[in-house]
């Protein structure tokens, strides 16, 4: 996978990957089909602007559930030819699809005009619920004559894997069953070599005309104005009996928007005085409750589509520290899923062992069968120490001592695991390093294959001891001394304080480089540093291992010319001898990167240069579809009047990166909470350059909640609260 929880290195990042990497090949780029995505628990679908979904190599659309594709194809004609689009919008709160087309010039076997362009409206109204997509197809005769239209919609489905569809080549495969064809539905299924039987059911109603193995075609005679509706539904594994069409669509309808509603109404409400950044703070917040999972132990997000609708363990991790001030159940639910499949084993096939945290969950047939080493994957080295800080995080947001209670024995075994499986050589760093030839080689979140490497551009060799993962390491046992202190431990919160103390001396010894003017990369299996800027170094602000001393001279590296962009800041400064704005993990911008970077910045009283950052990432943001950050994009330098270079094959939407301007709000703002005083803190406030007012309601501490407002006022800003429930009071400090 190809994410920075992904379990591949895409080809674009540079030469062939090692044997057993699962990387995402850049022979389709997701910018130029700019696809329509949709998604409800573990079920995603991908469609370009007209509604269809084209079968071709390499492409990314159809209907997936659990790993598996199946739809491969939806395509729809009129009269044999496919309609124009109009327009193709998804609602504000990502609940339904709509593609508005047309028709094109129609001509009988003579090439004789029998219809002319924009006489016929085809509307597509399209959503996801429980594994089901559901379809109404309005057809609308604006001629001012009667119109005998056919409607044709062909299918098909190849219950690919998903790896199959991200470009690994299987030799064997399971077989398919010749389809089973009804009335006004048709049955496709599939057994995998892993004796699985997977199905797709499409429903049709009214019944078609005529009906067959990979298309249906209704022939509609409309007179002048006159309105019919499809009504379409593609069940995944289905095994429910069948509702009447037009029924079951407005039902799952009404039960889809009030789950979306019920779960975004946690959220605190943004409002401020530019109403694009209002656009991009819905969206944002639209993108995270569609990502988001119910599982038995709370709200999970997925981490992105098409590649990664799954269980990750570091982007959930980053993503619910983000939003800890905005929606603390995200944290709760990350916490709880986590600890439910934390490793209790060794088992080499999977990088486990005990205590360790997940790194992805996968469920289709390559998976199963071990073809991919993904079913239950755990090699990712820096997932276990952002556990225990979102742990620590999530106490000191709310106040949830009966949650941290519960997690306790898993906050344990994930410092045990630190200690006895993390630092594999016991020099007090933590290192990572693959068990087997099909684990991951490089296990921090940049897991390109040659992300990690020397000045010279040579790749290092493990066991890799990365920047950031000490830092975590730092964050972790210090947020382990504030639970256990506050559990009435004090001998252990007096433990974890002092090895906290003891790693940060030995971090800044053998990381920060004076002539480079931050910290090292990394270590490698040899000790010797990876002599190479990166933005892995503000990772450190982000947790506090950073001297104070340090602190400014890291901010002018990370803030240089060579290092931000204009966008925001490079995976890789451009004095790199790796460094390829275009790549994936060596010089393009990652917005949740810059994110913890700021807050890191921000953290140390560097608000002005976390708005920096902030006000790039908007502005790209002002380019993109749907106001919608991706993933990551290129690096190239931000140039007057031009938007950003998008990258091919990224995530859109991403967990980490819808977050990314929620969190950068709250770092500008300085916004804090104490639930134990029920306390709302802005320290040292700063509103970046495009926003004058920030309105926040709903932002929850206790049992009450508080509304505030905070105006730029000349050189000042000012904070005002402009309504409370509870005994809540709120503070500024200069």
């Amino acid at each position: 996978m190809a994410s920075a929880n992904s379990s591949s290195s895409p080809a674009s990042a540079g030469p062939a990957a090692p044997t057993g990497q699962f990387f995402i090949p850049a022979t389709a780029s997701l910018q130029e089909r700019r696809p329509r995505t949709l998604k409800h628990g573990d079920t995603f679908a991908v469609f370009d602007h007209n509604g269809d979904a084209v079968s071709w190599p390499g492409s990314p659309e159809g209907l997936f559930h659990r790993d598996t594709r199946h739809l491969s194809h939806l395509y729809l004609t009129i009269n044999g030819k496919r309609p124009m689009l109009l327009s193709s919008t998804l609602r504000d709160d990502n609940a339904t699809l709509t593609c508005d087309l047309t028709n094109p010039d129609l001509f009988d076997d003579k090439e004789r005009l029998v219809l002319g362009h924009d006489l016929i409206h085809l509307r597509r109204s399209r959503f996801l619920w429980n594994a089901h997509c559901y379809e109404r197809l309005s057809i609308r005769n604006f001629d001012d004559r009667p119109q005998l239209i056919r409607v044709e919609i062909a299918f098909g489905a190849d219950f690919a894997d998903l790896f199959e569809v991200r470009g690994t080549v299987r030799t064997k495969r399971g077989r398919h069953h010749s389809p089973v064809i009804e009335q006004d539905c048709v049955f496709l299924s599939y057994i995998g070599l892993d004796k699985r039987s997977r199905s797709t059911r499409l429903s049709f109603e009214p019944k078609p005309d005529q009906i067959g193995t990979d298309h249906v075609t209704y022939d509609l005679r409309l007179a002048p104005h006159e309105s019919r509706s499809l009504f379409i539904e593609i069940g995944c594994d289905a095994t429910e009996p069948r509702k009447p069409g037009h029924r079951s669509f407005f039902l799952a309808l009404r039960d889809a928007r009030r789950a979306l509603r019920a779960s975004s109404s946690r959220a605190a409400l943004i409002a401020t005085s530019n109403e694009i950044f209002n656009e991009v703070a819905r969206r944002s917040i639209a993108d995270l409750y569609m990502l988001m999972t119910d599982t038995p132990e709370g709200p999970y997000p997925y981490a992105g589509i098409p590649w990664f609708s799954t269980v990750f363990g570091r982007d959930a991790i980053i993503t619910a520290l983000q939003t800890l001030w905005l929606d603390p159940e995200i944290a709760r639910g990350v916490l709880g899923h986590l600890a439910a499949n934390q490793a209790t084993d060794v088992d080499p096939a999977s990088d486990a062992e005990p205590g360790k945290i997940l790194h992805e969950i996968r469920a289709g047939e390559m998976a199963e069968l071990g073809e991919v080493p993904f079913r239950r994957y755990y090699g990712s080295v820096d997932s276990t120490p952002l556990f225990v800080m979102l742990a620590g995080e999530y106490l000191r947001r709310t106040g949830d001592f009966a949650t941290i209670d519960r997690l306790l024995p898993h906050i344990e075994a994930a410092l045990t695991w630190i200690d006895d499986h993390g630092d594999r050589d016991g020099d007090g760093f933590v290192e990572y390093g693959r068990q087997t030839q099909e684990g991951l080689v490089n296990q921090a979140w940049k897991d390109s294959h040659d992300s990690i490497f020397h000045a010279d551009g040579t790749l290092a060799k493990g066991p890799i001891a990365i920047a950031e993962v000490q830092a975590y390491v730092f964050g972790a046992w210090q947020a382990a001394a504030k639970i256990f202190r506050l559990f009435g431990r004090p001998e252990r919160s007096t433990s974890f304080l002092a090895r906290a103390q003891a790693l940060r001396r030995a971090f800044d010894i053998s990381f920060f480089d004076e002539e480079l003017g931050t910290y090292v990369l990394a270590l490698d299996g040899h000790k010797r540093p990876c002599r190479v800027r990166s933005s892995n170094a503000g990772h450190a602000l982000f947790t506090g291992i950073v001297y104070p001393e340090r602190a400014a001279q890291l901010t002018l590296t990370l803030m240089s010319a060579s290092s931000f962009c204009g966008w925001g800041i490079r995976t890789i400064a451009s004095t790199e001898v790796r460094y390829n704005p275009l790549s994936y993990h060596n010089g393009s911008i990652w917005p949740h990167d810059n994110a913890l970077i700021a807050s890191g910045l921000a953290r140390y009283g560097y608000r002005a240069e976390a708005a920096r950052i902030f006000e790039g990432l908007f502005a790209a943001s002002t380019y993109t579809g749907l106001r919608r950050l991706p993933e990551l994009f290129c690096g190239l330098p931000r140039k007057r009047a031009q938007g950003p270079t998008f990258y091919p094959v990224a995530c859109s939407p991403q967990a980490w990166a819808a977050a990314t301007p929620l969190s950068l709000l709250q770092s500008c703002l300085g916004l804090e909470f104490d639930p134990n005083a029920l306390q709302i803190s802005l320290n040292t406030p700063l509103l970046p350059s495009f926003l004058d007012e920030v309105r926040l309601r709903r932002l929850l501490i206790g049992k009450g909640s508080a509304d505030i407002a905070i105006r730029r006022s000349g050189r000042n800003v000012v904070v005002d609260v402009i309504g409370r429930k509870g005994d809540i009071r709120v503070l500024t400090t200069a």
